[in-house]
């Protein structure tokens, strides 16, 4: 036995507890093979965001805003404004003050005063802000705290109510970070978007979405003209800047729909450029005045003045002593463009005339009887220049069954005051339709016919050889109901 021992060659004993560290460290290296830097265990994998990613598919990672974001925050600042609110009831009511309360029957006896909240943006260095006109008309005083958390007080330039657009100015000590105004006009619907504002008080917040719409109408006034956005857009975010991604402002957040989810609607950036020079000067914006009635080309008339629909206005009225009549503007030209602008609809040329300041010298192309002219129409001022000055006489024929299923008769002085229209108007009055007529449905009792087939027409003799012209099949006919002029087109 102990020879046996003797000859066995010794052997190295190794302690349990090391080889159980050395195969954890084998697994460790092996888990972690292929790991990227960062790697903190084997539970979970990080990597720094300066390591390159890739996607399955060949998909790129989203850009970040951030760097974006650092850069135009410094320009984006919050509206502070105080209003008087004026007293709506009295008796023992006047000691209590709740806002629920408020809400639904008004302030209290004594007048309080106010705090509400917007935002806006530094668009110079030595200054301006611009915001929307419901954050600031109506207040008494309004502070600016800018993103280094300075404030100011800031003193109202201007504003325009038709368009919610106001010009605002504090005093720095030093120049201010300020953004750029970019183009509304080159967004395509479908580009990125990023809004900064002070949504319910808690300060400069960033949401992003796309343009999900242009010249969208919402029933805020005659110059509605909004770009929607899914970018979300809350309480407090009104007069706050709308970027694309260079940074360029394109939009001035102004409204959204209540009860909505990711719908707001935005201040094309181009329409306040054309309103802020007015602001800085005056305070106000005054509108420009062509002095014509307008409407849409509809298909019908499209075809019978030989253009495409929605490719002009169409002019049915000009007013005398207007800016049109003076440089030779005619009811039955079609408006093409002002100022190299293309006009295809009502509203269009609305705006487009509202934008300029009375006096402008705008070129209007025209088509007149199939061919194209230039005329330079110096605008009038809208308010103060809409003149209704129409022209007419006396005459003496009796009623008549004329064609079309109309009755008509000679637009007498005591017609004319009874239908509230000028005594100086010449046409024929629609006495009766007749219900199986061709007229029936477009043309009503009370009606004044002016023209028929681009004719003026004042007597039945008239309008019967007026009849006999234009398209085989087709009447065109312009009428007088109230205070405005229409084309019509009547199939016979």
């Amino acid at each position: 036995m102990g020879e046996f021992f003797q000859n066995q060659k010794p052997r190295v004993l190794i302690p349990w507890f090391v080889i159980v560290f050395l195969i954890a460290i084998f697994a460790c290296v092996g888990f972690g093979a292929g790991a990227e830097p960062g790697q903190g265990n084997n539970l979970w994998h990080e990597r720094s965001n300066e390591t390159p990613r890739t996607l399955p598919n060949g998909f790129s990672p989203l850009p970040s805003l951030a760097g974006l974001v650092k850069q135009l925050k410094p320009a984006v600042v919050n509206v502070y404004t105080t209003q008087v609110v004026k007293p709506r009831f009295s008796g023992r009511m006047q000691r209590f003050h709740d806002p629920f309360f408020d809400r639904f029957f008004g302030s209290p006896q004594n007048e309080i005063k106010r705090n509400t909240l917007g935002s806006g943006f530094v668009v110079s260095e030595n200054g301006y802000i611009i915001t929307n006109h419901h954050v600031v008309g109506d207040a008494s005083e309004i502070k600016i705290r800018t993103a280094d958390e300075r404030t100011f007080d800031a003193k109202l330039i201007g504003s325009d109510e038709k368009t919610d657009v106001a010009l605002l100015k504090i005093e720095p000590k030093g120049k201010l970070p300020f953004v750029y105004l970019g183009d509304s006009d080159k967004l395509d619907v479908g580009d990125w978007l990023v809004a900064i504002g002070n949504p319910f008080g808690l300060g400069l917040t960033v949401t992003a979405g796309i343009l999900s719409g242009k010249e969208r109408v919402i029933g805020q006034g005659p110059y509605d003209n909004f770009l929607q956005t899914d970018a979300s857009i809350n309480f407090g975010n009104s007069g706050g800047p709308l970027f694309d991604t260079a940074g360029n402002v394109v939009g001035i957040n102004t409204a959204i729909v209540a009860g909505g989810s990711g719908i707001g609607f935005a201040v094309p950036i181009n329409l306040a450029k054309e309103l802020l020079p007015q602001l800085r000067k005056s305070g106000k914006v005054s509108r420009g005045w062509l002095g014509v009635g307008i409407q849409n080309l509809t298909e019908d008339l499209a075809d019978n003045f030989g253009v495409a629909a929605k490719k002009g206005v169409l002019i049915s009225q000009v007013f005398a002593g207007s800016p049109a009549e003076k440089s030779g503007l005619k009811g039955g030209d079609i408006i093409l463009s002002v100022d190299g602008h293309r006009i295809s609809d009502v509203r269009r040329l609305t705006r487009k005339i509202a934008a300029m300041p009375p006096g402008h010298k705008a070129a209007v192309v025209l088509l007149t009887d199939g061919k194209k002219r230039t005329l330079t129409v110096t605008l009038g001022e809208r308010g103060k220049g809409e003149l209704r000055a129409l022209g007419r006489g006396e005459p003496g024929e009796k009623p008549q069954q004329a064609d079309l299923g109309l009755t008509l008769e000679p637009l007498t002085g005591r017609q004319a005051r009874q239908l509230g229209v000028s005594e100086n108007l010449r046409g024929l009055v629609v006495t009766a339709v007749d219900p199986g007529g061709e007229a029936a449905g477009l043309i009503r009792r009370g009606d004044i016919v002016i023209e028929v087939n681009r004719m003026r027409v004042r007597s039945i003799s008239d309008f019967k050889r007026a009849l006999s012209r234009g398209k085989k099949g087709k009447v065109l006919i312009k009428i007088q109901r109230g205070d405005t002029r229409v084309y019509l087109v009547i199939t016979r």
